[in-house]
Parts: structure tokens; C-alpha cells; sequence
């Protein structure tokens, strides 16, 4: 406003362009009692309005008629032109023509040759000072505009406006949902003002407010006639203009596209998606003119309000559009590479990832027969898609669970599922893999992909063991291998899951060193990495150290193919934690930098994994300074990973919690530990939860707080067992994670001694 109100005074003419229902007749009004307004133009400030009137019977006569009723003159001669200039230079004056678009959009030919260099004339006068409002950008030429695009409220200003009208509750009396319909309406202050009426005048509760709006979108904004009273009155102002009846039916099939795509149209794409349409460019600036579209990031979009109307009100977009649109998306995802390089079929897919994800859903959800298969196989290669280029959650959840389960769909739904758990598991959102994962391994199994059932098997153990559920793995694997699926299994595939179940029992300490990983060691792809964690279960069971690592340098030199990369990194990790056992730090050090150099552009989220555990063997060497400055490096680097991925966060958090407790730092490590914890406790992770639990025992009893001490440490116990780790083993598998011996508090609490000798 005060923006506004400056140009004013500083002489300059305004125009005000937005869609209808915007407020820019009400801002217009404020400007004109503003008092700096007031002060300049005292009692010499007009308001024209053009409301009412049919564009296409407007005339020359008509617009002056309104122009001098408004400034309180009545016309009495053949030049109305010279009258009303005669006025206005008598003082200065600040006059709103309101409501442009009238005579902007005039058919006759008169108004259209007359009324524009009038306007000009009469914006020449010295003194005079015009604002137009207007739905279109074709204002008066010759007249130097300062244009100003009306925008949405903000969130703050769209509740005050609704609530002041709406008082059957109170902003701290409702939830988020209210806010979520505000930001659903994208503030349009008509739709706001419309929905607060609507709700009052029958006085519908918040719930029963909602509920409505589910069922019934832009209806509820119709409770009366005329443009201030209904949303569909206003719109069809827009929509009954001359410009826009021009357009025939592509106008509006093209607004009707527009509305249906979420993001709107890609105007570099435009082409490619409406080819049967010659001038799409051009109808899309005749749009934007009249307001019913808007440009954003290189997409013509419409308002919610105005996407609800034309979902709502119009026909629905034309099916042969349609098919090109999705000819055209369904190709791009066939065409994305099946990696992480970024090509201009996954830019594009990266660009319009909302719209190609609606028309899937769409598709899913009408099941067009003879393209269906189809629309499952894109929607595998989709998800795929978004997990390489663009990890995000994906809104295809329910249209993929309605798929139809019968013979010919058990495996394309089961793909389905498969990719959307690899695409949660990327995410960290580990509870929606796990259920697409054994939602995959049902179907799967029904179809008889017993190879493909194994693989979500082996995914979801892997999940249980990331969560640190090493009995669950146990348990899950196990139960597989007793399964009608095991004896149709290859030996990879068996050797795949033996791999896994050999680690559980690693962690579980419930087979002794010498024989785990014996089961996959002859296997060409676990092969390598068998015999790696073959000696690291040694080295964590307490075996000779200088035995384990004769034999982990030998398989270290034997990596020299593809299939052994794995294993190589697996036994530079395996080598820095042994060199952390024997005291040599500097050693542990170089070994990790060494890992961290092997990683590639597929794996970059181990080099801060890598570059944390750098930070702890840092703060074991007492450099506490140097050890946050690895942390801080391999945050900074990889930010990206450490935001998306829960897993890391914990792992990085934890680390730092750790660093700060050896550091002495005690306020800062707790805060670190808890931050950890409230991560752990939304991933259903034990693991990092049991140390940190662990970590905040050991600030209690620094402080002499050993009841406290004893809570946290009963609460570490009771985690070891939900793993399935004896306590007394805590740590054995994880070196990096173990806490200095000058913290002594959960060694005294597992043997009763002082101060716990009374705690069970």
C-alpha cells in the first residue's frame, strides 16, 4: 500500500492487473483514502467504475457517460472530450478507472479506435494522475503505466480475512486443515472472502466445512449472484470477454489443460504437448492477458480457485489432447537412463515431475484399456526415475493399491511396489519401504518370481538391520528360507540371502565366528564380501588381530574385478577399525581417506559416513578442533544427503554428539544425543537410539546423577534386547561407535557395582 500510494505522489499512473476476486478494486479504493491521497488531492479524487457493462455494446458515448457521472459533471455538449478535460485541468485530480477490461475488451469498432487515445489525453493533463484496475493487459497505449501484478495473500493475511468474517472459531480453536484450504485456494481473497460467508451464514463447524469443500470444491463458492457473490459469475466475466470468445474452442480446451496439469504447461514444451494446436503460444498470451493464467518458472499456471472452476464448470480436457500429452510424457520416462547421469529426458522428467505423476495417476485410475499395461510399466519406470533424479514422496500410493489383482497384473503391480520401496528406502522413510517391499513380495510369490520375491526379502532385511532389528532380520530371512519360494531360488539368490542372515548373526552373537558367511562364501557375487565379514566377525569375536588382517590384505589385493568393489571398500572399513583397536589412530585415519577416495559419483553419501567416523578417530587423538572440522567438511559437502537421508542425519548427529562428550562438552553432546534420539524414535531406529540413550547415561553419571544414569542405562539394556545384542557386546560390532573407558557408568551398571549394586 504505501508502495502504491508513492507512485502516486511521485505522479506516476498505475495499473493494476490481476484475475478477478483479487482485491484490486478494494486496493484501488484504499489508495484513494490514504492521507497522503487525501492531502495532495483533497476533494479531486474519482472512482470510474466500468462494472456492469457488456464489452461488446460499450461505445465511445457509453465510457464518457460513466467517466463524467463519476467526476460530477453532466455532459451538454457534442465534444464530451473537451468538457471533462476542462475539469480536470482546473486542479490536480487522481482518478480509478475500475474495472478496464469493459472497454479494454470493447468490440465496437468506435470504442475500440476512440476510447484508448482519450485516455491518453486525459492521462496527459498536468495534475492528473490515473489508476486502472483491470482482468486484462491491454491497456490504453500511449500512457506511461507503472504495472503492478496483484499477488495472492500471505498466509497471515488470508486467516485474519477469513476469521474476521467466519466466527464459529477461532484461529488457536482449529487445526492445520483450515490453513491447508487457504493455501488450497492459493489465497485468492474472493474464494477466502466466499468461503468465510458461506461457512458462517450456515453455520457449518470447521469438520462440516471441510467435509463440504471435499465434496464439492468451487460449488461452495457460488452462494449468490454476481461477481462479488460467486466465484462462476466472476470467472465468466473473464470467460465471456471478447478476446477469449476469439480464441473458439481451443481457448478453452487449452485452459482446461492448464487446469488438469498440477504444475500448468511447460511453455518450452508446449509445443511437444499440444501438437495438434498450431497457435498454443499465442493463446496462452491471450490467456495471461485476460488473467486467467499467470507465468512462474517458465509455466503458464492458473490460480487454485480458477483450476477448481474449470475442473468443475467446463468440459473436461479433450481426450485426443490428452493421449498427445501423455504420448509424450510416457516416452520421455521410457526414454530416462536407467542411472544417475542427467540427460534431457530426465531434465525433463525433473521439470514436469508433478505433471507426468498426474497423468500416471490418472491413467491408473480409468484404466484405459488397451494403453493399461502400459501405464504400469511407466509408472515402475516413473518411480524409478524420481529415485535417481529427483527423490521426493510420491503422491501414487492409492492409485497403485487399487490396481486390479488378477493374473495378467500380479507382477507389473508388484514392480510397481518395488520401485516405490526403493524409491522410500532412498528417502529414509523406512515404514512406507518396508510396506511396499512385502506388498511387492506377496505379489511377487503369487505370480511365482521367487527370484524377485527373494530381492524384496533381502530388501527388507536390510531395513531391519539399518533400524539396528537384528532379530526381526533374523527372524524374517529365516522364515524365508522355510518358505515353497526357497527351492525355485538360484544360488545367487540363496547365497543373497545367507549373506544377510549371517550378518543378523553376527550381530546377535548367536554363531560362532568360524562359521558365519561359510554358506555364501562360494558364491561369484558374495564371494568376495563373504570372505570379508568371515574375518571381520573374527575380528569382532576377539580372533588374532594380526591373523585377520594378513588375510583382509590378501583379499584386498585380490579385488580387481567389478564384483569385488564391494568387498575392497568393506575391507578398508574393516582395516581402519582394526587400526583403531590397536591404538594406531593416524593409521585408522589414512585408511579411511583411502575409503573415502574409492567413492564414486553413485555413492557419495558414504563419503560423509567415511569422513564422520574420521571426526571420532580425531577426538580419540584428543584433537577435538580437528575432529568437528571433518565433521563440518563432510556435512558441508554433502548436505544434500545428510537432509534427505534420516540414516545419515543419525549417523552424523550421533557422531558429533560423541565427539563433544569426549571433549567434555557435556551440554552440547546431550543436546546432540537428544536430537539423535527424537530422529531415531520417528524411524523406528534402535541402534543409534541405544547408543545415544547410552551417551546421555554417561552425562548423568558425570554429574553424579545416578538415578537418572540408571534410567538411561536400564532403557540401553532393554534396547540391546529388542536387537537382539547381549549388552555386554554392545559395541563389539561397532568400533566407530564405542565410547572412551573413562566413561565407566554402563560397565558398572552391568555388573551391579557402585553405584548401582541395588539395580536389577
Amino acid at each position: 500500500m504505501a508502495e502504491l500510494t508513492n507512485l502516486v505522489i511521485n505522479d506516476e499512473h498505475i495499473a493494476l492487473i490481476g484475475p478477478g476476486g483479487m482485491g484490486k478494486s478494494s486496493l484501488a479504493k484504499a489508495i484513494l483514502h490514504e492521507p497522503l491521497t487525501i492531502e495532495k488531492f483533497a476533494d479531486r479524487r474519482f472512482f470510474v467504475t466500468y462494472d456492469g457493462l457488456d464489452p461488446s455494446t460499450i461505445t465511445f458515448q457509453t465510457f464518457m457517460t460513466r467517466f463524467a457521472e463519476a467526476l460530477g459533471i453532466e455532459l451538454a455538449s457534442a465534444d464530451p472530450m473537451r468538457q471533462i478535460s476542462t475539469f480536470l485541468r482546473s486542479a490536480s485530480a487522481l482518478v480509478v478507472l475500475d474495472n478496464a477490461e469493459t472497454f479494454e475488451e470493447a468490440s465496437a469498432s468506435s470504442a475500440l479506435r476512440e476510447i484508448p487515445p482519450a485516455i491518453a489525453e486525459i492521462a496527459g493533463i498536468s495534475g492528473v494522475i490515473l489508476i486502472l484496475t483491470s482482468r486484462s493487459r491491454r491497456n490504453a497505449p500511449n500512457v506511461l503505466w507503472t504495472t503492478k501484478d496483484i499477488p495472492p495473500l500471505d498466509l497471515k493475511s488470508a486467516e485474519m480475512m477469513f476469521f474476521q468474517t467466519y466466527r464459529l472459531a477461532s484461529r488457536s480453536d482449529v487445526g492445520e486443515e483450515i490453513k491447508d484450504l487457504l493455501k488450497e485456494l492459493d489465497f485468492h481473497p474472493l474464494s477466502i472472502n466466499l468461503l468465510a460467508n458461506t461457512a458462517q451464514q450456515n453455520d457449518w463447524s470447521p469438520v462440516t466445512l471441510l467435509k463440504r469443500w471435499n465434496n464439492r470444491h468451487s460449488a461452495v463458492l457460488d452462494p449468490g449472484k454476481g461477481k462479488l457473490q460467486s466465484l462462476s459469475d466472476t470467472m465468466q466475466l473473464s470467460l465471456s470477454s471478447p478476446s477469449i470468445q476469439d480464441l473458439g474452442e481451443d481457448g478453452r480446451r487449452t485452459l482446461a489443460i492448464i487446469a488438469f496439469l498440477p504444475q500448468g504447461l511447460n511453455e518450452d514444451l508446449a509445443g511437444d504437448l499440444l501438437p495438434l494446436i498450431q497457435q498454443v503460444d499465442t493463446i496462452c498470451d491471450v490467456l495471461r492477458r485476460q488473467s486467467l493464467v499467470y507465468r512462474q518458472d517458465n509455466f503458464i499456471k492458473v490460480l487454485a480457485p480458477i483450476r477448481h472452476y474449470v475442473r468443475d464448470s467446463l468440459p473436461p480436457p479433450d481426450t485426443t489432447w490428452l493421449q498427445e500429452i501423455r504420448t509424450f510424457y510416457y516416452r520421455t520416462v521410457q526414454c530416462c537412463p536407467n542411472s544417475e547421469a542427467r540427460d534431457h529426458h530426465a531434465t525433463i522428467i525433473v521439470a514436469d515431475h508433478l505433471n507426468i505423476e498426474h497423468v500416471i495417476a490418472f491413467y491408473l485410475a480409468y484404466g484405459v484399456p488397451d494403453i493399461t499395461e502400459e501405464t504400469y510399466v511407466i509408472c515402475s519406470q516413473f518411480l524409478w526415475c524420481l529415485t535417481r533424479h529427483l527423490p521426493r514422496p510420491t503422491t501414487l500410493i492409492p492409485a497403485i493399491s487399487n490396481i486390479v489383482e488378477n493374473s495378467s497384473t500380479w507382477t507389473l503391480k508388484a514392480h510397481c511396489w518395488w520401485y516405490l520401496g526403493l524409491l522410500y528406502s532412498t528417502l529414509s522413510q523406512l515404514t512406507e519401504a518396508l510396506t511396499a517391499f512385502q506388498a511387492a513380495a506377496v505379489l511377487y510369490r503369487t505370480a511365482g518370481a521367487h527370484e524377485s520375491a527373494a530381492d524384496c526379502v533381502a530388501q527388507c532385511g536390510d531395513i531391519y538391520r539399518c533400524q539396528g532389528r537384528f532379530n526381526q532380520l533374523q527372524q524374517v530371512l529365516e522364515d524365508f528360507q522355510l518358505s515353497d519360494s526357497w527351492k525355485y531360488l538360484g544360488e545367487t539368490a540363496k547365497a543373497s540371502v545367507w549373506y544377510l542372515l549371517d550378518k543378523a548373526r553376527m550381530y546377535t552373537f548367536t554363531t560362532s565366528a568360524d562359521d558365519l558367511f561359510l554358506e555364501s562364501m562360494e558364491d561369484r557375487f558374495f564371494g568376495s564380501q563373504s570372505q570379508t565379514w568371515h574375518w571381520g566377525a573374527k575380528l569382532y569375536y576377539g580372533g588374532d588381530i594380526v591373523q585377520v588382517k594378513m588375510h583382509l590384505e590378501k583379499i584386498l589385493l585380490q579385488c580387481t574385478h567389478t564384483e569385488a568393489l564391494c568387498a575392497c571398500m568393506d575391507v578398508l572399513h574393516l582395516l581402519a577399525e582394526a587400526a583403531m583397536c590397536e591404538g594406531r589412530l593416524s593409521d585408522a585415519v589414512d585408511i579411511l581417506q583411502k575409503r573415502i577416495e574409492m567413492t564414486s559419483e553413485q555413492d557419495l553419501e558414504s563419503a560423509l559416513w567415511y569422513g564422520t567416523w574420521k571426526g571420532v578417530v580425531a577426538s580419540k587423538q584428543g584433537n577435538y578442533d580437528l575432529a568437528r572440522d571433518f565433521i563440518r567438511k563432510a556435512s558441508g559437502s554433502h548436505q544434500f544427503f545428510a537432509l534427505r537421508n534420516t540414516y545419515t542425519f543419525l549417523h552424523t548427529s550421533y557422531g558429533s554428539a560423541r565427539i563433544e562428550l569426549t571433549a567434555g562438552e557435556y551440554d552440547i553432546a546431550e543436546s546432540s544425543f537428544t536430537a539423535t534420539i527424537e530422529g531415531c524414535d520417528m524411524q523406528n531406529h534402535l541402534l543409534y537410539k541405544a547408543f545415544s540413550v547410552r551417551g546421555l547415561g554417561e552425562i548423568a553419571f558425570a554429574r553424579c546423577n545416578f538415578d537418572l544414569a540408571a534410567e538411561r542405562f536400564a532403557e540401553t539394556r532393554s534396547l540391546c534386547d529388542e536387537m537382539g545384542i547381549p549388552p555386554r557386546k554392545f559395541y563389539t560390532c561397532f568400533p566407530f561407535s564405542t565410547l572412551p573407558e573413562i566413561f565407566q557408568g554402563w560397565a558398572l551398571f552391568l555388573e551391579g557395582r557402585s553405584p548401582f549394586t541395588d539395580v536389577m
